[in-house]
């Protein structure tokens, strides 16, 4: 590094250096343009300041290089292009060849195989524990642990386990962060998992209010769809229910019952039949067979059977109870 730095330096004087003696030199020509002079020097020595300057660039894309190989260390991640890393979504799937079914095949194998170590990552807090557990787990630094602790994260704030949510949540971004260090470096996570944590211990102020923003809105986020799939189950809850209910006719016993005359209403509260058969017979017929067709349909009037197996007539019928 030392070296490296070194060889910096004296890149960087050498290209000023160039840089002041091109401009100098092109101010020589236009002014000795001016006078008429003889500019056959000036252009040599241009020309070769200018054969010198591709030179130039061709060295700095080979320093460029070179610190593109480097080793990654607690030191050159301190530098002031890592001092933040921005996060603004859930993790995404790595692996882009592949197909939605391949993905969770993948993740349904990795979650089976690795559960048990995922969530005892989950449960550490200590940089230095995490640090130690993923060097003895090395395989957990990849996307899939990412994925499951977000999906960890979610049922828990959905079984309202608020607090366990939090501490997992912060493993989670710790994992995100591992695995966007990895991305912007172009290095296999597992090349830089253990600088995260020695870089995060020793952070700046910018960089762990970067951190701790980003868990702070990443936990948003887990509520904020925790909150959506609830409601969403509780809709599906719904609709299993309503279609659980539904009379042979397949309509909704309490749709019907909401919808009937307030006389109707009474007999089926009262479950008396004989009321029921009365108020039947006071009402005009369209709407009364309207009204037990209804009730038939949603499985609120059950009709009777006589002894040939017919249907009796509706004022033969009986309340279901509901």
């Amino acid at each position: 590094m030392e070296e490296q730095k070194r060889e910096k330096e004296e890149f960087d004087n050498e290209k000023s250096s160039l840089e002041k003696k091109l401009k100098e030199t092109k101010q020589k020509l236009s002014e000795a343009e001016k006078d008429g002079a003889d500019l056959s020097e000036l252009k040599a020595v241009l020309q070769e300041l200018q054969q010198e300057s591709e030179k130039i660039k061709h060295k700095e894309e080979e320093i460029k290089k070179k610190e593109k190989v480097t080793p990654w260390n607690v030191d050159t991640i301190s530098k002031s292009g890592f001092t933040k890393t921005v996060i603004n979504t859930l993790p995404c799937e790595e692996d882009d060849d592949l197909t939605e079914e391949q993905r969770e095949q993948r993740m349904r194998k990795f979650v089976k195989e690795n559960e048990k170590v995922l969530k005892k990552f989950g449960m550490l807090r200590r940089y230095d524990d995490s640090k130690r557990f993923l060097n003895e787990n090395q395989h957990l630094v990849c996307e899939d642990t990412a994925n499951y602790l977000v999906i960890w994260c979610i049922n828990l704030e959905m079984e309202e386990k608020h607090d366990l949510m939090e501490h997992v949540a912060h493993q989670c971004i710790c994992m995100q962060y591992i695995l966007e260090l990895s991305k912007q470096l172009d290095v296999d996570p597992r090349a830089c998992f253990s600088s995260f944590f020695t870089r995060i211990q020793v952070a700046e102020a910018e960089y762990k209010k970067s951190f701790d923003d980003e868990l702070r809105s990443f936990k948003e986020r887990i509520r904020k769809r925790s909150a959506e799939k609830v409601q969403e189950a509780m809709r599906e809850a719904e609709e299993e229910e309503k279609k659980a209910r539904l009379g042979p006719g397949g309509l909704d016993p309490i749709e019907v019952y909401e919808s009937l005359p307030e006389k109707l209403k009474k007999c089926f509260d009262a479950q008396d039949i004989p009321m029921l058969q009365q108020a039947i017979a006071n009402m005009p017929e369209e709407d009364a067979r309207y009204h037990m067709k209804r009730c038939i349909d949603s499985g609120l009037w059950v009709p009777q059977k006589n002894s040939n197996g017919d249907k009796e007539t509706e004022c033969d019928a009986e309340a279901s109870g509901e």
